[in-house]
């Protein structure tokens, strides 16, 4: 995949220790985060979505909440009335958000303490439209102005005071709408100078929907963060990866707290608070051939009290080192196509990657994407038997596990809420931010960013639902069923994955890519698995999602962060494990290198011991 983010790169993986590598290997499209904070058996246990909550209570007071939202209300107002330039249209909206962020972090190795921080820091986000609702300054996909106006914005800073000063805050606000607005009257003049020269489209669009403006304070939530006791669990846990016979491994523990404040020119006033805690186990070994073996264990949480404790963090290293040796010994598995099962997780980066991005809903009007589903409204996308819904309202599964993409209200102050993607294999909606789409003009509070990036359509909590389900041993006779109905010598289980990405862009080949771990070759005589190691599953979405032919009657939850233009999206898969009569594996990239010449210091029998 591509190296960098444009508008079609997403990537999903299971840890940011993982997206960096992504980054580093140039796979970035779709990351989705850390997993739960529950132990990795209990993401593979049966469960169902727990109920949606009730919908919050809106139009308190939300002006009198806080006075950081009054100094954005104040600047807001005083640009509607008075911004303009002299024989140049005013803005007909603005929109102000402020995140508020303080991130904890500690990563250990080797038993010991690598790095201890706590920052924090406010960010803004301006929007100014010019034009109207019909016809705005704004392009999917497109520039916002010229060079020379690209290197002025960059000059003024997106920062905020961390001193709740009005003022400061304010004049903050006062450049960058400044320049946005300018920004916008630009990008509005060249719109309407190519509705000289384009053809006008036959499903002409609006530029922006219009939506009910809400007020709603949630209220903050626990942020209890101790950095030693956090250094303590990373030292326990990297203490018992240290005496393991890995090449490499490290130990991080993550607090993280936004809250954002979001104002708009049509009235809207929303304050929303996140807390996401988070471990991560990653550790490093090399097969006898030299190729690089990777494996991880992650935990998600509301809460430090919902994540392992120390004892529980090294017992999962415990885990995490028995399927490192078995890789070891596994064999390296040649390319594939054929029957295969993708349990729950490893399936839940497949609706991922090849259904949710494609059913964003800027992704169906830029002319730089492929739009696999402009259009297909009411159209079989799926198999009869399969639904896919996004609820972003859903906080947790059954079991208390937290799902990592519950908000109440989306980042252009519309409220989340459940909505049917594809039902019974049709296809029903797009994922929506305020930006219109055919078939689907109106927001149905999907618009997602982070830090200082423009919304746009993005999954939350995608929930893939199966009408027809079996047992999983039931799922396995099929498989085997299907290896020999097509004489094959055998089918795969993928059990354990790390992530996918995929492109999605007109230009490019529009596949997906998963980074599988635990791969088994199932016999087709014997039924015996067998783990083999060195690939990546690979395909394309029509086709591979036409192939999916049963389900299984349990659920597992993929958590993590998704990455995309907008920014990391905390993001959660629900899904079935799923059989396909065909899937492609392909070998994964492999650099042969010799182990270490010595042992670690700390098993070298040869090492004098200090007295």
């Amino acid at each position: 995949m591509t190296r960098i983010f444009s508008f079609s790169q997403c990537s999903v993986a299971k840890s940011l220790s993982f997206r960096r590598k992504l980054f580093r290997f140039g796979l970035l499209s779709l990351l989705g985060g850390l997993p739960l904070a529950q132990a990795p058996a209990q993401n593979k246990a049966p469960i169902t979505q727990s109920a949606p909550i009730a919908s919050p209570t809106v139009g308190s007071d939300a002006q009198s909440a806080s006075p950081l939202l009054v100094a954005l209300r104040q600047e807001l107002d005083r640009s509607m009335k008075r911004l303009r330039l002299k024989g140049y249209e005013a803005p007909y909206f603005i929109s102000y958000t402020l995140r508020d962020i303080e991130e904890a972090e500690v990563i250990g190795k080797n038993g010991a303490v690598y790095g201890k921080s706590r920052d924090r820091r406010r960010v803004l986000h301006v929007e100014v439209r010019v034009g109207s609702y019909e016809l705005d300054n704004t392009s999917a996909g497109e520039s916002e102005g010229d060079a020379d106006l690209a290197l002025s914005l960059s000059e003024v800073s997106k920062d905020a005071p961390l001193d709740d000063d009005l003022d400061a805050l304010r004049g903050s606000l006062w450049l960058l709408t400044d320049q946005k607005y300018k920004a916008a009257l630009a990008s509005y003049a060249r719109k309407k100078a190519r509705g000289v020269r384009d053809v006008e489209p036959e499903d002409k669009l609006p530029s922006f929907s219009k939506e009910k403006p809400n007020k709603f304070v949630g209220d903050p939530p626990r942020y209890d963060v101790s950095l030693d006791q956090m250094a303590e669990s990373v030292r326990v846990a990297g203490a018992r990866l240290k005496q393991a016979p890995v090449l490499d491994g490290e130990v991080k523990l993550n607090a993280d707290r936004v809250s954002r404040y979001f104002v708009s020119s049509e009235g809207a006033e929303t304050i929303e608070h996140r807390t996401i805690f988070a471990a991560h186990v990653s550790a490093e070994a090399r097969a006898k051939d030299g190729m690089l073996l990777s494996n991880a264990r992650d935990f998600y949480g509301r809460s430090a009290e919902q994540l392992p404790t120390a004892q529980a963090l090294a017992s999962a290293v415990d885990g995490l080192v028995r399927d490192l040796a078995l890789l070891q010994a596994a064999p390296a598995a040649d390319p594939y196509n054929g029957p295969a099962i993708l349990m729950e997780e490893a399936a839940g980066v497949f609706f991922h990657e090849t259904i949710g991005h494609r059913l964003e809903g800027e992704r169906q009007v830029s002319e730089q994407e492929g739009r696999t589903f402009k259009g297909q409204i009411g159209h079989k996308v799926l198999p009869t038997f399969l639904s896919v819904l996004d609820d972003p309202t859903l906080q947790t599964a059954v079991g208390g596990i937290p799902l990592n993409g519950f908000y109440r209200f989306d980042d252009e102050g519309v409220p989340a809420r459940p909505v049917t993607l594809i039902e019974k294999g049709v296809l029903r909606d797009y994922l929506k931010s305020r930006t219109p789409v055919l078939g689907s003009l109106r927001s149905n509070g999907h618009g997602r960013a982070e830090g200082t990036s423009d919304p746009i359509g993005r999954m939350a909590n995608l929930v893939v639902r199966a009408e027809q389900t079996v047992p999983l041993g039931d799922l396995k006779a099929q498989l085997l069923a299907e290896v020999h109905r097509q004489g094959k010598p055998y089918g795969l289980i993928i059990r354990d994955i790390l992530g996918g990405s995929t492109n999605t862009m007109s230009f490019g080949s529009q596949t997906f890519r998963g980074q599988p771990t635990m791969v088994y070759r199932v016999d087709a005589k014997t039924g015996e698995e067998t783990l083999v190691r060195g690939v990546e599953m690979v395909g394309t979405p029509l086709s591979s999602m036409a192939k999916i032919v049963a389900a299984s009657d349990t659920v597992g939850v993929f958590n993590g962060y998704c990455g995309a233009e907008s920014g990391m999206a905390p993001v959660s898969t629900v899904a079935p494990a799923v059989l396909f009569t065909e899937i492609e594996l392909q070998r994964a990239q492999h650099v042969s290198e010799r182990p270490p010449i010595l042992p670690p210091p700390w098993r070298d029998d040869a090492t004098p011991s200090r007295k």
